[in-house]
This record gives structure tokens, sequence and C-alpha cells, in this order.
């Protein structure tokens, strides 16, 4: 039998919630207490340093996202997920270490960096805010769901009132104008963008209205994807659109190339084959991201699951924040290397259909623009090695063979 005096510690010591999945991933001589992002029993003394002792502990803390800035910054996003008998929602929280400073925890939605998350994301303020800038619709309550949530960076919310939809993004103050500018800018190609239906400035919160359509990387996943003719026509019109030079920020291949880099270098240290992958991969990407420069409009971020496709085949842009000076292959290179990684890594019912339309809109650039195989491939593989850091910021167990593989899917698109 158990006595009262262990009884007492059980209560008083509750077991330690599993971390899920298990990740080890190498020291950071820079950022010491890395490992400690990855052990529970230390985020759960975290988290109740911060917000007290709790009476239970979770059954699991999820890792949702895991974001590292080598020697300088790293943050674990993760869902506390409790016993069914306790009937308590998730709570999402982050921890964020940074070099020479004290952790810092932010918990959804109270997150300092986006002012206007709280208030948005809370049923009964989230009315108030609708009807204030929005529009009065006489409904008690609005239902709010969390789409998207990067912390410190943006925050995507659906809003219901009534019958009515919308989709709310919550971000950064200096982020509002270069997204107001973005949407502008798209919106004089053909592609149907979301309409602004209202906008808190001191919140930096948007509403956009919901576009009625199918997923477009779930229609490809059924082999029902549109023409891909019907995207190049939307990107030609993107691409040839007059330009609205002021809040358009160009895209930064190098910075995003380099931070890539950086954290491969890191994570396969240990790894022979990864890491011969690694620097097979960079001799051939580094001249190329060296020389390359904007050399007109472009999307910046394209790729199926930032597209709907509605009803009378026309297509929709719903995520578009990169949108300004770019390169029209990188477009197609991007969209292409989310095809290959899904179609290597993805689901075995879904992997088929999504390498035979990689194939058709390569295909179908090459004919149509007329470029040149090896341009487009180049583009494709920085495309890749940028993919390549799903295996780290949404880790499995096996993620070093993820990340080895994909390493080695580069060399194979570079070849």
């Amino acid at each position: 039998m158990t006595s009262a005096v262990e009884q007492q510690a059980a209560i008083a010591s509750p077991a330690v919630a599993e971390l899920y999945p298990p990740v080890d991933v190498p020291r950071d001589l820079r950022l010491r207490e890395l490992p400690g992002l990855f052990d529970p029993e230390w985020v759960w003394r975290t988290y109740e340093e911060r917000h007290g002792s709790r009476e239970r502990t979770p059954r699991r803390l999820r890792i949702r996202e895991f974001s590292h800035s080598v020697g300088r910054t790293a943050l674990v996003s993760y869902a506390a997920e409790w016993d069914p008998d306790d009937y308590l929602p998730a709570e999402v929280f982050t921890i964020r270490i940074e070099r020479d400073r004290p952790a810092e925890l932010l918990q959804y939605p109270h997150d300092p960096h986006l002012p206007g998350l709280g208030e948005a994301a809370d049923p009964d303020s989230a009315l108030r805010l609708v009807n204030r800038h929005v529009l009065a619709i006489p409904v008690r309550r609005a239902r709010v769901e969390l789409v998207r949530y990067r912390p410190g960076s943006r925050a995507v919310l659906r809003h219901g009132v009534g019958k009515t939809w919308f989709y709310a993004r919550a971000m950064r103050p200096a982020a509002t104008a270069p997204m107001l500018a973005a949407r502008k800018f798209v919106g004089h190609s053909r592609f149907v963008v979301p309409r602004l239906a209202g906008y808190w400035q001191d919140g930096a919160v948007m509403w956009m209205s919901r576009i009625p359509g199918e997923n477009l990387r779930q229609r490809i996943r059924r082999r029902k994807g549109p023409d891909p003719d019907r995207l190049l026509d939307g990107l030609e019109t993107l691409w040839t659109a007059p330009r609205e030079p002021l809040g358009l920020r160009p895209f930064n291949l190098e910075g995003a190339y380099r931070r890539a880099r950086r954290s491969f270098r890191h994570k396969v240290q240990d790894e022979d084959a990864a890491k011969r992958s690694l620097d097979g991969a960079v001799v051939a990407l580094d001249p190329f991201v060296e020389a390359w420069r904007p050399s007109g409009a472009a999307h910046n971020d394209f790729y199926d699951d930032q597209m709907l496709v509605l009803r009378d085949g026309r297509i929709a842009l719903v995520d578009f924040e990169e949108a300004g000076p770019g390169d029209p292959l990188l477009d197609v290179g991007n969209f292409l290397a989310h095809l290959a990684w899904a179609a290597r890594f993805g689901r075995k019912r879904d992997a088929p259909a999504a390498g035979e339309y990689h194939e058709a809109m390569r295909a179908a650039a090459l004919e149509r623009f007329r470029w040149s195989e090896r341009d487009l491939a180049l583009r494709e593989a920085v495309c890749l090695f940028r993919v390549c850091t799903n295996a780290v910021r949404h880790p499995r167990e096996d993620w070093r063979g993820q990340l080895e593989a994909g390493l080695a899917l580069v060399n194979e698109t570079l070849a």
C-alpha cells in the first residue's frame, strides 16, 4: 500500500509530462539552454516559474514548431495536452531563449509582439472588434478558431459572426503597411484576392473576406488540379502588373539561404552522409545565390497551399505578404520545390499525384517561357534547400534522416 507521505509527495510533485516527438539536437555552445527546450521537466518548470504551480501536469507536451538561429536565438512552441478526463483545452505556449538573456515565455494569445492578438482571440472582444472595424451584426457572440500562429510574428484566426466568416490577421505593427501594399499589388493580377473587410490600426489586425473555394493542394492530391497554364496565366499577369514601389520589399533570397545553411551546418555536424550532401549542394548554390538579384515583380512565396480553386475555375491567392521585387523563375521553382518535397516525403497515397503535377507544371513553364532548364533547376534546388528546414521546424523522431534525404533531393535536382 502507498503511505500517506508518498501520496502527498505524488500530489506535490506530479509526474513530468512527456515530450512528443522526442527530439535530440546538437548543442549550441552560445545557447547553453538549448537542450532544455527538449527536456519536458525543464520546460514545465520554466512554465510554472512564470505562471505559478499547477495542480496537474499535462499528459504530454507536443512540439508545434522549432526555430533556431545558431548562436543567437531559439524557440519552441508547445501545445500542453491534458488527460481526457480533465476536460481541459490544449494550452499553446512558447519558450524563447537568447544568448546571455533569461528565457522568455509567450503564451497564446498574450503575445507582446502582436498587440491585437489577445482581443482578437477572445470571442467577446472579437465581436466588439468586428462590429467596430468591419460591420455591425446583431449577434451575441463571435466564434473564433485559430488557423495559424507563429509566436512573435503573426497569427491567423477565423472569426464567425452569424453566417459570415472572416479571416483575421494579427501581426506586428511594422508589418501592416507592407501587407497592405502587397495586397494592392497582387490585386492587379488575374488572381482573385480576398477583400479587405476591416483594419484595426492600433491593434495591427486586418480582416479579410472568406473566399469559397477548395485548397489547391488538396485538389492536386486527388488528381483534380487545374491545367498548369491556368496558374501560369495568373503568374504572368502578376509579373507584368503595374508596380507599387512604396512599401514593397525586395525578396531577400541571400538572407533566407544563409540562415538555412547555417542551421544545417549545425544540425548535421555528427552525420557524415548528411554533411556530404550539404557540401555538394552548397558548391552549386553558393555562387548562384551570391550572383542572384531581383529581376522583376514576383509573388516570392508561390506554392500550392497558398491558393484556392473557385467553382468557376479561377485561382485565388490567400497569402501574398512576400510579394514585391523578386524573380519570376523563382516563383515557379518554389512551386516545383514544394511538389517535389510532397512527392518524396508526403503520404504514400498522395505522393504520386504530387510528382505527376510537378512534371506537368515544369514542362508547361519551360515550353511557355522558353527558359533554360538549368536556370529553372537552380531555382527549384535553392527553394528545396529552404524547404528542407521543414525537417527542423516541425521535427519528427527521424528528423535527421529526413533532413539528410531532403539534402540528397536537392542534389538530385541540381544534377
